[in-house]
């Protein structure tokens, strides 16, 4: 039974595809009723991108005219499948900028349909201890893990698996889009010993897990180091101290000791001007100024 064209269908996938970055992938798309399409025209395209062309078969044959130059030898078709009305597209070595909305579209039955694609990526998170908080006597732990899309949940584990009560996680978005998160917990001798930091993403069903063990004694380890680098800061301070206070004893002496010049040497022109003066009252009143002038002759006033 030949089928006419307006009976064609082309289906897609009823919800996103997932793959995480460097993995293989399978786009979808076939024809119902099946149909052989090796005779067909199609295209895979990225509307979103310039040129759109993601893929095109054409009279029999891969038409790599105008495809966008990131899917170069990445992009192929089965074409024994084709026959059978598959026309799924395997997208190899995904990257991370191959997510989007990919169309499966046939320009001679005037039909299309989508798929979308969510690229994942993953990354170790990292945890280490942050300190202790004294008013329970807590290990301060913090987790960070960066490299991830989507934007995943970070939670804190016990050893038995038990959610723990952390701060609020903090998330930052590069340039690259890929996501960092951190978050800390207090840790109180109540709490097991295990603890589990776990970064996930729910839409790509990874996860990454890190575990740390925390010793009894590392509580009051910490505080007896946090105490002993109190202490000695304290010292540190007191020395500083010590030693600007004796500077600035110094220099006061000095200041001390350039004043008591200046006063002696301002005693000494007090002493030669009350001198010149003491003389030069006598002139007045003898008129002889040999007194100030050793060389001049008497003069008498009249």
């Amino acid at each position: 039974m030949v089928l006419k064209r307006s009976q064609i269908q082309v289906i897609g996938p009823s919800q996103a595809v997932s793959v995480m970055v460097g993995d293989d992938i399978i786009l979808p798309c076939h024809l119902k009723p099946a149909s052989d399409a090796s005779a067909m025209t199609f295209e895979w395209a990225r509307p979103d991108l310039k040129p759109r062309f993601v893929h095109v078969w054409h009279e029999g044959q891969d038409l790599h005219v105008n495809q966008h130059s990131s899917f170069k030898g990445r992009t192929s078709v089965d074409i024994a499948k084709l026959k059978l009305g598959d026309i799924s597209l395997k997208l190899s070595k995904v990257k991370h900028s191959d997510r989007g909305i990919y169309r499966c579209y046939f320009p001679d039955l005037d039909k299309e349909t989508t798929v979308q694609l969510v690229v994942g990526s993953v990354s170790q998170a990292v945890v280490r201890l942050a300190g202790i908080d004294q008013s329970i006597s807590g290990v301060v732990l913090q987790c960070e893990s960066a490299g991830w899309y989507p934007e995943p949940e970070l939670l804190w584990l016990d050893g038995e698996g038990n959610l723990l009560s952390a701060g609020p996680t903090e998330t930052l978005r590069g340039p690259d889009d890929l996501y960092t998160v951190s978050s800390r917990v207090t840790v109180e001798k109540r709490h097991s010993n295990n603890i589990t930091c776990r970064v996930q993403q729910r839409n790509t069903n990874q996860s990454r897990e890190t575990h740390i063990h925390v010793p009894e004694t590392t509580m009051t380890q910490q505080q007896e180091n946090l105490d002993h680098t109190d202490n000695q800061k304290m010292k540190d301070d007191m020395t500083k101290l010590t030693k600007d206070l004796q500077k600035k004893k110094g220099e006061l002496k000095n200041m001390v000791g350039t004043l008591m010049l200046h006063k002696k040497e301002l005693k000494e022109e007090k002493d030669q001007f009350q001198l010149q003066l003491m003389k030069m009252e006598e002139v007045v009143e003898t008129g002889d100024l040999s007194k100030v002038y050793p060389t001049s002759r008497p003069m008498t006033l009249r």
